[in-house]
């Protein structure tokens, strides 16, 4: 019903950015709120920045200063802007949509980012 696509991710040096993008396509007009996790080697996947349709965000702590989310509407695409990363930056970056909220949501297939130190 809805897919997502990732796209954006690379090498980047520490103190570098990168901006991830999260392409929407189905039914996205019914995406109540769109998350960006990541899973770094060897450890779980956490949540790092969401966006609600309604405008809201909110971050990891471990981000927080550092990252920011935004969709582009007309696009039907949501961006994760990742300002000086850290070596511990450094995992597969996953998109997640959901249409209804406690839900398990629609997943991209993810990007690779790698921080270099």
């Amino acid at each position: 019903q809805v897919h997502l696509v990732e796209s954006g991710g690379g090498l980047v040096q520490a103190g570098g950015s990168l901006r991830l993008s999260c392409a929407a396509s189905g039914s996205t007009f019914t995406i109540l709120v769109t998350g960006w996790y990541r899973q770094p080697p060897g450890k779980q996947r956490e949540l790092v920045a969401a966006i609600t349709s309604g405008g809201g965000t909110n971050y990891a702590d471990s981000v927080k200063g550092r990252f920011t989310i935004s969709r582009d509407n007309a696009k039907n695409t949501v961006y994760l802007q990742m300002d000086s990363l850290k070596p511990e930056d450094t995992a597969v970056y996953y998109c997640n949509a959901k249409r209804v909220y406690n839900s398990n949501g629609y997943w991209g297939q993810g990007t690779q980012v790698t921080v270099s130190s």
